[in-house]
């Protein structure tokens, strides 16, 4: 277990936190999109205030490595890369759709389920393309995360291996494509002890990101408009 400063600001939500022992010690959020960069150190600074946690006492910073917004994932990883190298402390690096995954399995639906299934987490990337990865019950990966342009035949191949359950902001687009029995949408983002979770399990078993050359996980190329 360990003190961990986390930092997710690759959605239109930001949130920084602290954690010991994977207990939430205390929390900032931000819902105002266009400010993360601004909200970011403010809040980090709120944080070690109200906590009397010192950041060098902190033993590693988790942050999002994306899916997720280009400049929401820049903020985010230049500021944990900075502290992390300026503290010498180590950097874990989380994937935000691995964290849909992490809260699809503590739903009441899926606990309850006595067949195996399959979580499909996903990302809307506007059109009809997610940023995707498919998962099994026991959160392995089966399908690594990428750009998918998803339809009918794709969502009816993924049924025909096991029932699907899609999660994530994307959800809704999919369902309007094919409604199914062995189909479950929710339309639901994941939270800060699913955070939590993921970065302890990061942290006990040394998964570290490297600090210098880690970059976010963009899964397609950004273009800037003239």
């Amino acid at each position: 277990m360990a003190t961990l400063l986390h930092i997710d600001t690759a959605g239109e939500k930001a949130m920084v936190a602290i954690s010991q022992n994977g207990v939430l010690i205390a929390i900032q959020e931000n819902e105002v999109f266009q400010t993360h960069a601004s909200f970011l150190q403010v809040a980090i600074q709120t944080l070690v205030a109200e906590t009397a946690i010192p950041l060098d006492s902190i033993d590693a910073i988790a942050v999002t490595m994306g899916p997720g917004s280009y400049t929401g994932l820049r903020v985010g990883l230049s500021s944990a890369k900075g502290i992390a190298y300026a503290l010498n402390k180590p950097l874990i690096g989380l994937s935000t759709l691995a964290l849909l995954a992490k809260a699809a399995s503590r739903l009441p639906w899926f606990t309850e389920k006595k067949e195996q299934v399959q979580i499909f987490a996903m990302i809307d990337a506007k059109r009809m393309e997610v940023f995707g990865a498919i998962y099994d019950s026991k959160l392995n990966c089966l399908l690594a995360e990428q750009a998918i342009v998803i339809d009918s035949n794709y969502l009816a191949s993924l049924i025909e291996k096991l029932p699907t359950l899609c999660i994530g902001s994307a959800a809704t687009k999919a369902k309007a494509l094919l409604e199914n029995t062995a189909l479950f949408y929710l339309e639901q983002s994941y939270n800060i002890l699913d955070n939590i979770q993921l970065a302890e399990s990061a942290f006990a078993k040394g998964e570290f990101v490297d600090t210098a050359y880690s970059s976010p996980s963009y899964l397609k190329e950004f273009f800037f408009k003239k």
